[in-house]
């Protein structure tokens, strides 16, 4: 592929865990399996959704990602074989560990067995068996690449941030090194996110990272990410195009399509908007492209040139209630 005109992206630290990323990463979590609750799968992926099919694509957005300069991918032990695919990747291309910040998650398990028409894809655990049982999984496949090891999708009805059996063994885990994290869904990001920051053990904090969904249409834990970062976590966006409804492939009214083109002048493509806005926040250290797609990837990429571009303020009118856009959310087909 030519590399005339790209300009690889800068690195950039992770709040202050001591590991670099930059602006965009990669999340894997539509392409390690055949199914997810992103719109256009269909049309992106077309009809082979085989194991190998998508090895190959997934290859092929990583490699695009290297050649742009991409420092960031973050998979997760339920995207299907996101971690399988991407340790394989690592090992054929020589990627040194230092040459890429890798995160992943522990806390949910894929039960989808390789197909998209089942009605349970995934099915959430945060004890300490299941932390037990993941995490050799993990490093058996990503040891010497591993940086960033989060709870998939904190919550407080879970009760894992007051879980001492697993917070002394996720202490254990960045006392050897490494960067413990977690994730955050749902309207209650916020709440979950504080809570996070008043963990501690050993008389320090125990979270270095968070990863929260963020987007001009749910934008309510930007406060707590603002927190978090004041307090050195590195903040990752995830779901910055609201699982595809901010790209062309979304279903967006003709008044939210006015106030996303009056963003930035020339009226670039949506995707570019949506990501330009988050990378806009000054809590952000890196946002995560989903593209599956070496043609999402590389205009998902694009959107660092709108940062100084974007009217952040302009787009405050698209936000709509939190409970609102999670239900949307939840109701979304994975095809």
């Amino acid at each position: 592929m030519d590399d005339v005109g790209v300009r690889p992206l800068p690195r950039r630290p992770l709040g202050r865990t001591g590991r670099s990323t930059t602006a965009i990463g990669l999340g894997l979590a539509a392409l390690g399996r055949p199914g997810y609750l992103t719109l256009g799968r269909d049309d992106d992926l077309g009809p082979d959704r085989s194991v190998e099919a998508m090895r190959r694509r997934t290859w092929e957005v990583l490699d695009e990602a290297r050649r742009l300069g991409i420092g960031h991918v973050d998979v997760a032990r339920s995207y299907g074989r996101a971690e399988e695919l991407l340790a394989g990747w690592l090992v054929d291309r020589q990627v040194a560990p230092d040459e890429l910040t890798v995160s992943t998650k522990w806390g949910y398990t894929y039960v989808g067995g390789w197909r998209v028409d089942v009605e349970v894809h995934e099915v959430k655990d945060h004890s300490l068996a299941t932390l037990r049982r993941q995490l050799p999984e993990t490093l058996e496949l990503l040891g010497p690449w591993l940086d960033v090891e989060q709870i998939h999708s904190a919550t407080l009805d879970t009760g894992v941030l007051d879980d001492d059996a697993v917070l002394d063994a996720l202490a254990a885990v960045r006392d050897e090194g490494r960067v413990v994290g977690l994730s955050t869904s749902g309207p209650g990001q916020g709440d979950v996110v504080r809570r996070a920051l008043e963990v501690e053990r050993g008389g320090r904090p125990l979270f270095g990272t968070v990863q929260s969904t963020w987007n001009v249409l749910e934008p309510s834990v930007g406060p707590a990410l603002a927190d978090a970062h004041d307090a050195g976590l590195g903040v990752i966006v995830k779901e910055a195009v609201a699982n595809g409804r901010l790209t062309p492939h979304g279903a967006l009214a003709p008044e939210q399509r006015s106030l996303l083109a009056a963003a930035v002048d020339g009226a670039p493509p949506v995707d570019q908007i949506a990501l330009a806005a988050a990378l806009a926040q000054p809590w952000a250290d890196v946002v995560l492209s989903g593209a599956v797609t070496v043609d999402q990837l590389a205009s998902n990429a694009a959107a660092v040139d709108l940062v100084d571009r974007v009217d952040v303020d302009a787009l405050d009118r698209l936000a709509e209630p939190a409970g609102t856009y999670w239900a949307t959310r939840a109701a979304q087909p994975w095809t």
